[in-house]
């Protein structure tokens, strides 16, 4: 189906038209009358044996088909997943990409003076080499603001980031940060991002000490770099959090910062809020 982009106030708003269909190429037909739904070619991944029993149970939080369906992620394309962390996503998108696509992982800087940077990109490295799921990930070093080279510029049709922005603005690295996503996408590519939503009616912390972010502010944050709103999705919310806790977004699963204290209440809160929200690269 044919789309019209309309810049409406920043934002970029989507509008399919039926009766342009007998303008779309027959190319883009065909690849959409053979290719399954996303959500089809990864569900096969998402039962995996290569996937661990306690990520597959976080599905239900994470909603990984959902999410990577709506920001338009096809198995032929080239992506760069942020700070991969222990590759949760990493999991689902190599095995997704590994035969027609190519996936970047720009994760931490393994020669880097902090050993909790050492040890994370260790870690990652090691999960790597453990499946041949893996063996086509490109890893590179997102070290801020020096190592900002994620992928070749303009090289990537999707740039993902999951629950990374907090951490950003806590080190003050967020402008370069988007600003090294923005220039290795490709001019109309996509930039996804996923992050603890936080409660509009109280002003953003800038160092988001508590893990949440405004939706507003991740949305000034993007567009201060020069990409352009393309909406949100609530596909990640959760109403049930009050976003008012103890030790910040930390206190909810999977992380219980405040262990067994109230864990049965936390748990049954769940996993954080989440916005999902996407932004294109401009074509010029």
């Amino acid at each position: 189906m044919c789309k019209l982009l309309i810049s409406y106030r920043g934002a970029i708003l989507i509008f399919p038209f039926m009766f342009l269909l007998i303008s779309c190429s027959s190319s883009n037909d065909s690849r959409a009358s053979i290719q399954p739904a996303i959500s089809e070619q990864l569900a096969p991944i998402l039962n995996a044996d290569h996937r661990s029993d306690a990520n597959k149970a976080r599905d239900q939080y994470r909603h990984p088909a959902s999410t990577l369906e709506w920001f338009e992620v096809e198995s032929d394309m080239t992506v760069v997943e942020i700070f991969p962390g222990g590759g949760w996503y990493t999991e689902i998108l190599a095995p997704y990409l590994k035969d027609r696509g190519r996936l970047y992982a720009a994760g931490t800087d393994p020669k880097s003076l902090s050993s909790f940077s050492r040890n994370s990109a260790q870690l990652f490295q090691a999960k790597m080499a453990s499946n041949s799921v893996y063996k086509n990930v490109i890893v590179t070093v997102l070290a801020p603001p020096e190592q900002l080279d994620i992928a070749p510029p303009e090289s990537a049709d999707r740039v993902l980031t999951f629950r990374n922005i907090h951490n950003w603005m806590k080190a003050g690295t967020a402008e370069h940060v988007f600003a090294a996503m923005y220039r290795a996408l490709k001019p109309g590519g996509i930039l996804g991002v996923v992050e603890h939503q936080g409660n509009p009616d109280v002003p953003q912390d800038p160092k988001a000490s508590n893990g949440y972010v405004n939706k507003e502010y991740a949305i000034k944050l993007a567009e201060k770099t020069g990409f352009l709103f393309m909406g949100a999705s609530n596909i990640n919310g959760n109403p049930k959090d009050t976003k008012d806790y103890p030790k910040g977004v930390w206190t909810l699963p999977p992380t219980f910062a405040m262990k067994d204290v109230d864990r049965a209440k936390y748990e049954a809160i769940g996993e954080s809020d989440r916005f999902t929200m996407k932004f294109m690269k401009p074509l010029n």
